[in-house]
């Protein structure tokens, strides 16, 4: 039944889409400093597309008349997306060696847990399986952990480079 889901979209993409617009403000004040260092911008960019990631799948769960197998087909496009976009970020952000700050392999391997778990929930529904609906909300709320953290991380590190 995905109209049972309604409140949990509606609170959960509202929360997205708030917080991606807190961390876009953040972004244009520190602007400078973001562009100048690679680990800076590729969270920044990490933040911004796991957040937009969730209001769309939330979105995308919000649409009238639609048959999971569509949402699984929608989701699954928009978190392949979103995990290539995160795991590429991480490694570009560890590769430059700009800043270390929070660049570590359970951070990395905690968030690609959740993007996976994303795709999983979307193959689940793409099968027929309405139990993806329950692995993408647990994998959302955790997700949604591991970006606000990422954000506080960047406000950090801007925070290290201006005090330098």
């Amino acid at each position: 039944m995905p109209e049972q889901w309604n409140n949990f979209f509606v609170m959960v993409g509202g929360g997205a889409a708030a917080l991606a617009g807190l961390i876009f403000v953040a972004m244009s004040i520190n602007h400078e400093i973001i562009i100048r260092n690679t680990t800076h911008k590729n969270r920044a960019i990490n933040m911004l597309t796991g957040f937009t990631a969730i209001f769309m799948a939330s979105s995308f769960g919000l649409i009238g008349n639609q048959y999971l197998r569509m949402l699984g087909f929608e989701w699954l496009v928009l978190w392949l997306i979103a995990t290539v976009i995160f795991i590429r970020g991480y490694v570009v952000a560890i590769r430059s060696g700009m800043s270390s700050i929070g660049l570590k392999m359970p951070r990395l391997a905690g968030g690609t847990i959740c993007y996976l778990a994303e795709v999983i929930s979307a193959i689940f529904l793409v099968l027929g399986y309405s139990s993806g609906l329950y692995i993408a909300a647990i994998a959302i709320i955790v997700l949604f952990a591991f970006l606000i953290s990422g954000a506080w991380l960047l406000m950090i590190g801007i925070y290290e480079d201006r005090a330098r």
